[in-house]
């Protein structure tokens, strides 16, 4: 693509790279282009990843402008993320990025002077960090003129919470013009005294300030050694949520398609009934559980009734259900009990995917495999024809 050839028609340029070659030369371009105005909007990566971009070791010309106000990038680090905040970009009013990794430790110093432009600012980072206070937060102090905030990051062996009291004292008192806060902020730490727990009620009386009412939290507790506390506001903008355990909430979260399961404790039919109201319009799944649902004498009569209402995922396409026990890779792939219309690829052990699918011949599994173009698995297919049979829709 040429650059300079969107000069005069197009306000707003969108780029997806699929290569880091394709980054390079658009940097080139971009900045041989003599445009006064130009808003470059390069697209952040879906879940199926284009390869972020590594910026840090640029020298500041290399990558600059006197007119760009728009910016929405995937980068690497979060050192990247400062270099295009080191001056580079002085007429940025929107910045929206999104980071594979925050580091803990940044070789090089960056200029950290305010950014008094900077009216919109989005990070997102999926991976943990252990450097939220030492790199996230003095970043934040650096844009007191913020009117719109977005924040999604998962913090490890930080606060067992966030509580409105800390958010206020360390983002809300720095940003008197902000009037839009959206965020996602989980704390993943290992428990010193089991038998104290924190419960969502605590959570909740911190956030007593009028700006917090449309917060909601979740606690989950692992084996009694960790906890993953979370607070969001509400609604739930974000499309991707992980490690969620058995305890979700009553409410929707009307914008996940990406959704990972973990657990040690047992996931029965009747989570996954909920869990498939509860997120409308997932598409990708991730289960890690190997644990049996166990019923107890006097619910033994629900291992049988259980399966009344079938789960029903209409958007999901992809499930990956290599990690986990036997049982809920027949959960998944009997349409009594699940039902998946668009499943397009599926990640299974395959010695499990033999046993339930009775060596590719049982019928009640076969509709949800039907659709599968990409199947996943550690060891090679044996193409047989009932396998063949099984998988018609299989790109080979």
């Amino acid at each position: 693509m040429d650059f300079a050839d969107g000069e005069a028609k197009h306000e707003t340029l969108c780029l997806k790279f699929k290569s880091s070659d394709t980054a390079k030369r658009f940097v080139k371009q971009f900045n041989e282009a003599k445009q006064a105005t130009i808003k470059a909007h390069i697209v952040p990566s879906p879940i199926k990843n284009y390869p972020p971009l590594s910026l840090y070791d640029l020298a500041p010309m290399t990558f600059s402008s006197a007119t760009l106000t728009k910016l929405c990038v995937n980068v690497y680090t979060f050192r990247d993320c400062l270099a295009l905040l080191d001056g580079r970009l002085k007429q940025l009013t929107t910045f929206i990025v999104q980071i594979v990794f925050i580091d803990d430790w940044i070789p090089v110093p960056h200029n950290t002077d305010d950014l008094p432009n900077l009216k919109c600012f989005s990070l997102i980072c999926y991976n943990s960090t252990r450097a939220y206070r030492k790199q996230v937060l003095p970043l934040l102090r650096r844009m007191s003129y913020l009117e719109e905030l977005t924040l999604y990051i998962h913090i490890l062996n930080g606060p067992t919470f966030i509580s409105g009291t800390r958010i206020d004292n360390e983002i809300l008192r720095h940003m008197s013009r902000l009037h839009m806060f959206t965020f996602y902020m989980a704390c993943e730490k290992y428990i010193d005294n089991p038998t104290i727990r924190i419960s969502k009620s605590d959570i909740e009386r911190t956030f007593t300030d009028i700006k917090h009412r449309s917060v909601a939290c979740m606690i989950d507790y692992f084996d009694s050694i960790k906890m993953i506390s979370r607070v969001f506001s509400f609604p739930f903008k974000f499309d991707r949520l992980e490690h969620i355990g058995n305890n979700i909430p009553n409410i929707q979260f009307n914008f996940v398609s990406y959704l990972t399961l973990w657990d040690p404790k047992p996931y029965k039919h009747k989570f996954f009934v909920r869990l498939a109201r509860a997120f409308p319009i997932l598409k990708y799944l991730l289960v890690w559980n190997i644990e049996l649902p166990f019923f107890r004498r006097h619910e033994s009569h629900l291992y049988d009734t259980d399966w009344c209402s079938i789960v029903e995922f209409p958007h999901l396409i992809s499930l990956d259900i290599d990690c986990v026990s036997t049982y809920y890779v027949e959960h998944f792939l009997n349409e009594i009990k699940t039902h998946l219309p668009h499943l397009t690829e599926l990640k299974v052990n395959y010695q499990q995917l033999d046993l339930v699918t009775k060596n590719f011949t049982r019928d009640e599994t076969r509709r949800n495999c039907a659709q599968v173009k990409q199947l996943i698995v550690k060891y090679p297919i044996i193409y047989t024809k009932d396998f063949c049979s099984y998988f018609p829709s299989l790109l080979i």
